[in-house]
């Protein structure tokens, strides 16, 4: 939708509106998770294909996250300058060009550059989507819509899962790369009949067009008491040294320290790695490890529905505790399970419980909050540099994965050591948010944003 168009629309309200720009925004995280995930599928075959060692696997995995590191900063720069949406075709479109190169790859450095640009795609849908969707929604259900992003990202990833299973036979994996393009011209087109973000509108001095927005998502009343807390907390575009300042910097660490978590508590490079730890719990066969990673991918779509659907009604520390806390227990589990050489279906049992804790908690919510807690100048760039944060962890965590179990099984016999160091991570997961991370339900952004500068109440 056009900002003339925009312009001359009446102004009445459209309550529909706010659910369609999540959905649409949300494909952008259906890429994401479906780009992340269809690696586990591809894995099974391009290591023998391209002869690889523990090192060069675990480095041709982490290949994206490099370009997911890269994706932040600029979107934090690009989503400032070109506004949410545009940012987000922009994103679909390195999606696209990067499957496709890693599909047609000849060798594994055009397969790892081409990874790396698919990851700058998903690095920046990764900022922009769920700050496009937190920006748009209306503080009573923004953690549900923030939350359907989430939705998108595990939907993306149980169809990665089901297209490698149904191409491992055989052992399509380019045609399991390339499969990502497919939904890139969907969310193209779907991007371009939404509307721009009335905070970025409102920085870009257009007040008239984002109180029209606000108006058709929330009605008249709502969206003129909104207008006036957006323009009296927004000016120009903040800058990165800002960041710097006392109180944001503390909202920076929260969002860094969080996201961090989100990746480094075991779960997130799981969902990576899952064949080849069913593999190694005795499916041994690429088809039959894939088959259980399906049934897993649904139960995560399952356990992301039930934390859209209390996420605003418990809160978002509640939730992360819950979740912290299992995934503790599970992890030590796991590394039980894995010392004793217990194979089959208790391993799988313990995975639910793992990647049910994590998909309820620490995978939602990290981007929830980080999209939450920023003023409006500042969110892009502070978004940035939080999403640095966790795909730098991704990084090294996928990086370093295959060479730390390869050696825990050569020293100790077993990868539970790995499992266990992930269970004292996620101790540490849930201190942090019981100690340090804030609870923002229900409150509007301009509240949150406005709560880290505000001087404190005399006693």
């Amino acid at each position: 939708m056009s900002d003339k168009t925009q312009a001359t629309q009446p102004s009445g309200e459209k309550p529909y509106l706010v659910y369609l720009i999540a959905m649409v925004a949300a494909v952008g995280g259906f890429l994401f998770g479906y780009d992340l995930s269809i690696i586990s599928g591809v894995m099974l075959f391009m290591k023998p294909e391209f002869c690889l060692t523990p090192a060069q696997f675990g480095f041709a995995m982490a290949s994206a996250l490099l370009g997911c590191i890269a994706g932040p900063l600029l979107g934090g720069t690009l989503s400032d300058r070109w506004g949410r949406k545009w940012t987000l075709i922009f994103a679909g479109l390195l999606f696209a060009v990067g499957s496709i190169g890693t599909a047609l790859a000849a060798n594994i450095i055009q397969f790892e550059l081409y990874r790396f640009l698919g990851g700058v795609g998903v690095g920046l849908a990764s900022v922009v989507s769920p700050m496009f969707i937190a920006e748009m929604s209306p503080p009573r259900i923004r953690g549900a819509l923030v939350t359907v992003n989430q939705l998108a990202v595990v939907v993306g990833l149980a169809c990665a899962v089901v297209v490698s299973y149904f191409l491992s036979f055989g052992g399509h994996w380019r045609w399991m790369l390339a499969s990502n393009a497919l939904p890139v011209p969907i969310f193209a087109i779907g991007l371009l009949f939404v509307p721009e973000s009335p905070r970025w509108m409102v920085q870009k001095n257009r007040p008239k067009m984002a109180l029209t927005i606000l108006t058709w998502i929330d009605g008249r009343d709502n969206a003129e008491r909104e207008m006036r807390d957006i323009q009296a907390s927004t000016g120009e575009t903040g800058t990165w040294r800002e960041l710097l300042r006392p109180g944001v910097r503390f909202a920076l660490l929260v969002a860094c320290t969080l996201g961090i978590f989100q990746q480094i508590t075991g779960a997130s490079i799981l969902t990576m790695y899952m064949p080849s730890v069913f593999q190694d719990a005795g499916f041994d066969s690429p088809s039959s490890a894939i088959l259980q990673n399906v049934i897993m991918s649904l139960w995560y779509v399952l356990c992301t529905c039930i934390a859209l659907a209390t996420v605003d009604r418990l809160g978002r520390k509640p939730l992360l505790l819950l979740g912290t806390m299992c995934m503790a227990v599970g992890m030590a589990i796991l590394g039980a399970l894995f010392h004793y050489h217990v194979t089959g279906i208790y391993v799988v049992l313990t995975m639910f419980l793992v990647m049910g804790a994590y998909l309820v908690s620490l995978a939602p919510l990290a981007w929830l909050i980080m999209s939450e807690i920023f003023p409006n100048r500042l969110r892009g760039k502070a978004m940035a540099v939080a999403s640095v944060c966790v795909w730098t962890a991704s990084f090294l965590t996928a990086n370093f994965f295959p060479p730390m179990v390869s050696w825990f099984k050569i020293s100790l016999g077993s990868p539970a050591m790995a499992f266990w160091i992930y269970a004292m991570v996620s101790v540490a997961a849930f201190l942090f948010s019981l100690f340090v991370v804030p609870e923002t339900k229900g409150r509007t952004l301009e509240e949150i944003g406005a709560s880290w500068t505000r001087p404190p109440r005399s006693a």
